[in-house]
């Protein structure tokens, strides 16, 4: 199946590493050209050079809660592509907590990374889309139902799908279009540091794997290969959508 990507230009955040990474190296493998983004510089050099250097990838070391990122990284897709199809708005996961031991402060700096970060991001990149363009977000399955421990991501990760999903009925009349991809049980670096915050990661995944009901962890290329498709033209019917890239752990409609 040709999705269409050959030549398509995207900016992919957080695309250094996990489900950012494999997003990105999906896109690039069917011809898309990509804008990568990450905090650390070697992590973006390498990443960068995976996805094929000069002509195929750029790597640009940003954060999301900078206000200045969204116009670097658009700056960044023109003057290398001269051309910009969607982004996807990846970041890491907030600190583990619960609501009586996070602080104000961890509060705010989550704040401005997971969501105000990302609204600011996907409104420079909506100025600059034109129809067919695509704005992606990657959520998390706290967005249906919280997670023990992840008191910041229950509050945050909902809000911003709620944002995506007003996002969508705003910039449809554009042609634009707006999807959310709610992973669970990814393998990643973070689902590892998540189980094994209670000392024991081999129990926590065992718990974790009998309520998915096909058994096993999902890899970081099935989310990629998934979130590639959806950015893709060929899901060019599919806007607002919070799809579930977890398994079959939700279990409702």
């Amino acid at each position: 199946m040709d999705c269409g990507l050959k030549d398509r230009v995207y900016i992919v955040t957080g695309g250094t590493r996990g489900l950012g990474r494999a997003t990105a190296r999906e896109l690039a493998a069917d011809g898309a050209r990509v804008v990568i983004s990450g905090r650390d510089e070697k992590s973006v050099a390498a990443a960068e050079a995976e996805l094929g250097g000069a002509g195929r990838a750029v790597g640009v070391v940003a954060d999301n809660a900078d206000t200045g990122t969204p116009r670097r990284l658009i700056t960044a897709a023109r003057d290398a592509f001269d051309r910009l199809d969607g982004v996807l708005i990846s970041v890491g996961g907030p600190p583990a907590g619960t609501s009586d031991t996070i602080d104000d402060d961890q509060w705010r700096t989550a704040f401005e990374s997971v969501f105000l970060g990302a609204v600011r991001l996907s409104r420079a990149v909506a100025e600059e889309l034109d129809e067919g363009g695509v704005i992606g977000f990657v959520l998390s399955s706290s967005v249906y139902e919280p997670i023990p421990g992840l008191a910041i991501s229950n509050a945050l990760r909902p809000g911003l799908a709620g944002y995506a999903k007003n996002l969508a009925n705003e910039l449809g009349p554009r042609g634009i279009r707006v999807v959310g991809l709610v992973p669970a049980h990814i393998e990643t670096d973070r689902v590892r540091e998540l189980d094994a915050r209670f000392g024991d990661s081999d129990a926590a995944r065992e718990r974790a794997t009998a309520g998915v009901p096909l058994r096993r962890y999902g890899t970081p290329d099935e989310f990629g290969r998934t979130a590639a498709f959806l950015m893709s033209p060929a899901a060019s019917y599919l806007t607002g959508v919070m799809l579930s890239v977890d398994g079959g752990v939700r279990k409702s409609f």
